[in-house]
């Protein structure tokens, strides 16, 4: 069976490019970049540095604490994991030290926990941090990384030309394809090329990778979250349509959990990550995440709306008094009308909760359609509070607090005429 799904992967792949079957949903799982960075120190910081302890230490968090069953199923490893040298062979090589079973014993360990396991390389001469890049290496680093069971290869741009860099990512991701490995391809020329002025080529992007990164790196901070929302806002109509099933943009990590974030902040970005479609991947030490935080990454409403199987990337629809009002259609659809989650997000810092009322037909776009009798909504950060019901023609208020997020979901409920009767229950 494995042989045969190989042999269709290749043939798909030959014929459509990318088309490799992965990533149908957004991804999820886990990072190590914006919390763990390149600490490498091992004796000075035994508990943070970039090594097979860190990583078995969170593969078996995310089982025991609940992440894997919730759809986090990667483990990535990013910058910082090789040895300054290929060895003689020109093969990469895991730091001896730090990693001292190698990337295929680490690959079997994740495995074994149910789990799939990802790595980072560099499309130029040296990754960003200065370690060895793939630069004249494609077609060894594509076999190595199939030899060692990778499942997810995030691709970085640093030491490389961004005008010719995308030849480079088309020929590495034929040559993953031609390992027979299936492995979801992360690319950042986008992040590269848009810095300097130069408009991607998204149609071959989404044959190319399935998913990219747009703009710059996170940081543990509200501002920088605020600083990648407003690219996705102001960029909107321009990315949206290229993202969906198999091919995402993606905004990077979550930093919930880390230091930056307060309660209510960390409700923002997750509620914008979820309407923008946004692979979840995060980056934080599962050790000292707190049980509230812990509560928000595991939500089953939320992240069932960020799966949504239609894939379609949610659009910043309106702005009141710096509130912004973003909103994404997900299934179920009734007749032809879409459920929709909404979320409310403070720019505002003045103190007090900050009220907003809004119609859902001018102010939210949800149309007033004879099938539909109303919405009913549910508070998804508020699990334990009934559900409101909504005239099709009317309007919902909520109070949102400085820097913070509300997220709704509005599931249409139809009015339905049977035998000359208005079943007003339905």
């Amino acid at each position: 069976m494995k042989t045969l799904w190989v042999l269709l992967a290749l043939v798909v792949s030959a014929a459509y490019g990318l088309e490799n079957g992965l990533a149908r949903r957004p991804p999820m799982g886990w990072m190590s970049w914006e919390r763990f960075r390149c600490i490498t120190d091992c004796k000075k910081y035994p508990g943070e540095c970039i090594s097979e302890q860190l990583f078995k230490r969170t593969a078996d968090l995310m089982v025991s604490e609940g992440y894997l069953q919730a759809g986090y199923n990667f483990v990535n490893i990013d910058d910082c994991w090789s040895e300054m040298e290929r060895d003689s062979n020109g093969r990469l090589v895991a730091d001896k030290k730090r990693f001292p079973n190698g990337m295929k014993h680490l690959a079997d360990y994740i495995h074994s926990k149910g789990l799939q396991f990802g790595l980072y390389q560099d499309i130029g001469t040296k990754t960003c941090a200065g370690y060895p890049g793939m630069k004249d290496y494609f077609d060894v680093d594509a076999q190595t990384f199939a030899d060692w069971d990778v499942d997810f290869i995030k691709i970085d741009g640093c030491y490389a030309d961004e005008r010719k860099m995308v030849d480079d990512y088309i020929l590495f991701g034929e040559l993953m394809n031609k390992t027979g490995r299936p492995i979801l391809y992360s690319c950042s020329w986008p992040a590269y090329q848009e810095y300097n002025g130069i408009i991607p080529d998204y149609e071959t992007l989404k044959k190319t990778c399935n998913m990219w990164r747009n703009w710059g790196d996170i940081e543990d901070s509200h501002s920088s979250v605020e600083s990648i929302t407003r690219y996705f806002s102001d960029n909107q109509a321009r990315i949206q349509p290229h993202s969906g099933p198999g091919h995402w943009n993606d905004p990077d990590t979550l930093v919930l959990g880390n230091y930056g974030l307060s309660y209510e902040q960390s409700k923002s970005q997750l509620a914008v990550w979820t309407v923008l479609a946004a692979p979840l991947l995060l980056s934080n030490d599962l050790v000292t995440v707190t049980p509230e935080i812990r509560e928000l990454l595991l939500n089953k409403e939320i992240i069932a709306a960020n799966q949504d199987p239609l894939g379609i990337q949610g659009l910043l629809v309106k702005t009141i008094n710096k509130i912004e009002i973003w909103k994404r259609p997900i299934l179920p659809k009734v007749k032809d009308e879409m459920t929709q989650v909404v979320a409310f997000v403070s720019r505002r810092a003045d103190g007090a909760p900050y009220a907003v009322r809004v119609k859902l037909v001018e102010d939210l776009g949800i149309q007033d359609s004879s099938y539909i009798k109303g919405y009913k909504v549910y508070d998804l950060f508020n699990k334990d509070r009934k559900p409101t019901f909504v005239p099709a023609n009317g309007s919902f208020e909520t109070r949102i607090n400085p820097t913070g997020a509300n997220f709704y979901r509005f599931e249409p409920k139809l009015n339905v005429v049977l035998r000359g009767m208005t079943d007003w229950n339905y």
